[in-house]
């Protein structure tokens, strides 16, 4: 038995529709991930990516269909969203660090002030993470003063104060540098190892055959294809799939 097989349901989505006014963004979608699981999504620009994993954050909120995340489902109206979010990270393609914190106290902000944890606990848990991640060293600098790459990871580290199980990856490395993409993905690639349940906006199809379990190709606001890496890459069902494969490998 595979390290997902028999493994509880984390996310769970069904025929989950969106839109934006007339734009109908998000097209019964559907869409189960387990304990441990590793999704990787991709798709061109404007095929609701990152709409989709704004809904399970409930930094959008859906008009149909239904959201369970960790048996608890999530609200069209938003009003559980501070229940949801306490077991879900996000990073998200801009760094979105408070300037004017260094990075320890963008990392103790929300366990102090949100989690109620004491102060000094809540700094060794930060001071853990940024050993993690590798820039311990910068705990005490502003954002700022940091490169992209560090900026990103920090938000990592950030996101993992709150002791999430699952984490959602909004295109993380898109506005970085391409010698600074390889220190995100490194942390990235850390956490599936370590068993985090994570859903990852990206085009960086190495990674996506590196750890994934599942990579779903989305376009025009629905699921076109799911599989394996070693089927999707091999063996693209659909002339969608194929022709933005053969754009970006």
């Amino acid at each position: 038995m595979s390290r997902i097989e028999g493994a509880k349901k984390v996310i769970e989505i069904t025929k989950l529709n969106k839109w934006f006014g007339p734009f109908h963004v998000l097209k019964d979608v559907s869409l189960t991930v387990r304990d441990r699981e590793i999704y990787v999504v991709c798709g061109p620009s404007g095929s609701g990516k990152s709409t989709l994993i704004r809904c399970i954050n409930q930094l959008e909120h859906h008009q149909e269909g239904d959201i369970v995340v960790d048996g608890v489902e999530v609200e069209k109206k938003g009003k559980n969203q501070a229940l949801i979010r306490r077991n879900i990270g996000m990073v998200f393609q801009s760094f979105n660090l408070f300037p004017h914190l260094t990075v320890l106290e963008n990392c103790t902000l929300t366990p102090t002030l949100g989690l109620q944890t004491p102060r000094k606990e809540a700094e060794e848990t930060a001071m853990r993470h940024l050993e993690r991640v590798g820039i311990a060293d910068q705990a005490r600098k502003y954002p700022l003063q940091l490169s992209g790459g560090q900026q990103q990871r920090v938000a990592i580290a950030r996101s993992l104060c709150t002791k999430p199980k699952i984490m959602l990856f909004d295109e993380p490395t898109s506005a970085l540098d391409p010698e600074m993409i390889k220190e995100v993905l490194d942390v990235m690639v850390e956490l599936a190892e370590d068993g985090m349940t994570m859903i990852c906006v990206t085009h960086e199809m190495g990674f996506a055959r590196q750890v994934a379990d599942k990579v779903v190709f989305m376009d025009g606001g629905e699921i076109v294809e799911s599989d394996t890496p070693e089927a999707f890459f091999a063996n693209p069902r659909y002339d969608r799939t194929q022709a933005f494969l053969s754009h970006i490998l």
